[in-house]
């Protein structure tokens, strides 16, 4: 089946460009043994013209569900962003992750792959020493294993932000949403600082693990990716429990308008009580 085009946009610094809204790695993604539901979610966002897709060796059997596609049909894999991440702090841990996730993927190269959930000032310190994961990163990309570096976060923004500022990296994966907007730190002090370096600042927790979605309160998927794309963002990543999501999801890019300054005032409004419980993302919940 021929792509439907979504916009795409230029991944921060460097040449490449991708899909305003990418296929996240939370929903039927990170499961186990569901793989043909797995991969109908994939083969859907391939076809409605998504380039961006996450995954990460702590999202269940995610990793194998790619894996399945790519080595079944691996012209697909042509022209499509694929990242992928790891947890370890060490570089031999970090190394072994990314030596698993060619396995499970069936690839011999990553387009990001990026440090996963760094909470701690004592994990980054610890990460940038010698034999720490930064030099893993560093190596893969430089022999060309990753064609770019990153680092995500949720948990505490101003570990993400000395990490951006500390380290050479090409994007940074953070919460999007308007939780976030209210408490402040990721999209005020992170994106900024990586934006200001090139970055790519790619958006995660937009539908709030579908805890944010408030219909009684006009608040359903669309009303959150588009509050999310207006942001400053490069791109925003969504978990997707089926094919229906991924198309209202690739619809969402296609129709975007950002919202105005009013709009998301109405929006914020509705979270603004509930802010900081919705945050639950932030607290020692596990690797996510």
């Amino acid at each position: 089946m021929a792509m439907i085009p979504v916009d795409e946009v230029d991944f921060g610094r460097t040449s490449r460009r991708v899909s305003r809204v990418g296929l996240g790695g939370e929903g039927v993604l990170r499961t186990r043994h569901r793989l043909e539901a797995a991969r109908s979610v994939i083969e859907t966002a391939l076809d409605g013209g998504l380039v961006y897709f996450d995954s990460a060796p702590a999202y269940a059997d995610s990793e194998d569900y790619y894996g399945a596609v790519w080595k079944k049909s691996p012209q697909r894999r042509n022209g499509i962003f694929q990242a992928s991440k790891s947890a370890q702090c060490t570089r031999d841990g970090a190394l072994r992750d990314l030596e698993r996730t060619f396995r499970r993927m069936g690839l011999s190269r990553l387009d990001l792959w990026q440090m996963h959930d760094v909470r701690t000032m004592e994990e980054l310190d610890a990460m940038e020493k010698p034999g720490g994961a930064l030099h893993a990163f560093l190596e893969a990309k430089a022999s060309g294993l990753t064609a770019h570096i990153g680092v995500t976060g949720h948990h505490d923004p101003r570990v993400l932000t000395e990490a951006v500022a500390r380290w050479p990296l090409d994007a940074v994966l953070l919460p999007v949403n308007p939780v976030e907007v209210l408490l402040g730190g990721f999209l005020d002090e992170t994106a900024s600082v990586a934006a200001h370096k090139g970055m790519a600042v790619i958006g995660m927790k937009v539908l709030g693990a579908g805890q944010h979605l408030a219909p009684d309160a006009g608040i359903g998927a669309e009303t959150l990716i588009r509050f999310a794309l207006s942001q400053p963002v490069t791109l925003v990543v969504v978990g997707c429990h089926s094919a229906h999501h991924v198309r209202t999801l690739a619809s969402c890019a296609r129709s975007f308008q950002p919202m105005d300054p009013k709009e998301q005032s109405a929006v914020l409004e509705v979270f603004r009580p509930y802010a900081k419980r919705l945050a639950f993302y932030r607290g020692p919940l596990g690797r996510s």
